[in-house]
C-alpha cells in the first residue's frame, strides 16, 4: 500500500525532511536535558529505564527514586512525548520513503521495503502512544498490575520498528551517495 508521504514530490522532500528532522532533534534536546536527574540506581537510563520496567514494582521503585522534582520532570517528559512521536514518525517515515526511491531509482534490492517501513514507523508512533497513556497513569499513581508490561511491550516493538526504519534511511543514503543514479 502506498504511504501518503511518496505523494510529496521528490524534490520537495529533502527539505521537508530537514525540517522534520530539526523539529524532531529539537524536542529530542529538550526531553534529554530536563530527563537528565531521573538516571538515578533504579533508573539508569532515566525514563528509557521506567519505559522498560516491566512491572508495577520496578516502575514504583524508579518513581520513588525521582523524588517530588523528578516525578514532574518525568510528567513533563511524558507530556513532551506525546508532541514527540508525529515528529520523530513523520522525519523517519519520510527518510524510508526517501530511501525506497533512491533504491527504486537504482533498481537495488529492498526497494519496496521503504514504503512498508515508513507505515511501520507511524505503528510505532501508535504504539509510543499507548505506552505513554499508561506510563503517565502509573507516574499519576492509577496503574493497575500488568500495565507496566504493556508499556514495556509496547516500547519494545516501538524501538526495535524505529531502528529498522532509521537503518533503511540510512542505507538509501549512502547508496544515494555512493552509487549514481539514473541522470535527471
Amino acid at each position: 500500500m502506498k504511504h501518503p508521504f511518496e505523494n510529496i514530490p521528490p524534490l520537495r522532500r529533502r527539505s521537508l525532511f530537514l525540517i522534520l528532522l530539526a523539529g524532531t532533534l529539537l524536542i529530542m534536546l529538550v526531553m534529554n536535558s530536563v530527563g537528565g536527574p531521573l538516571n538515578t540506581q533504579a533508573a539508569p537510563y532515566g525514563i528509557v529505564s521506567f519505559e522498560f520496567a516491566a512491572t508495577q514494582e520496578k516502575a514504583q521503585a524508579m518513581i520513588a527514586s525521582w523524588g517530588a522534582e523528578g516525578r514532574v520532570r518525568a510528567a513533563f517528559i511524558q507530556g513532551m512525548d506525546f508532541l514527540f512521536p508525529l515528529a520523530y514518525a513523520s522525519a523517519i517515515s519520510l527518510g524510508c520513503v526517501m530511501a525506497g526511491s533512491v533504491l527504486a531509482g537504482r533498481k537495488w534490492p529492498l526497494a519496496a521495503a521503504g514504503s512498508r517501513l515508513a507505515w511501520g514507523i507511524w505503528l510505532a508512533a501508535g504504539l509510543d502512544y499507548i505506552e505513554n497513556i499508561v506510563l503517565t497513569a502509573i507516574l499519576l499513581g492509577a496503574g493497575a498490575d500488568g500495565w507496566a508490561m504493556v508499556a514495556a511491550v509496547c516500547a519494545a516493538v516501538k524501538f526495535g520498528l524505529i531502528f529498522f526504519g532509521m537503518a533503511y534511511a540510512l542505507y538509501g543514503w549512502v547508496i544515494h551517495l555512493a552509487v549514481p543514479g539514473p541522470a535527471r
